[in-house]
């Protein structure tokens, strides 16, 4: 996990787990549409999977 990738993360969460599929995005993306720190723990922990 790059530091672009964290604060990529942080700014906008769904944009930093674009390559992850789209099943990440759209959950990522869900929760940030609900509030922001929702979505931002959600795309750290996505980054921070070592088996993607």
């Amino acid at each position: 996990m790059s530091i672009w990738r964290v604060i990529l993360a942080i700014i906008f969460p769904p944009l930093a787990v674009f390559d992850k599929g789209c099943g990440s995005v759209l959950i990522t993306f869900l929760l940030w549409i609900c509030g922001w720190v929702p979505g931002v723990i959600a795309a750290l922990v996505i980054l921070n999977n070592p088996e993607r």
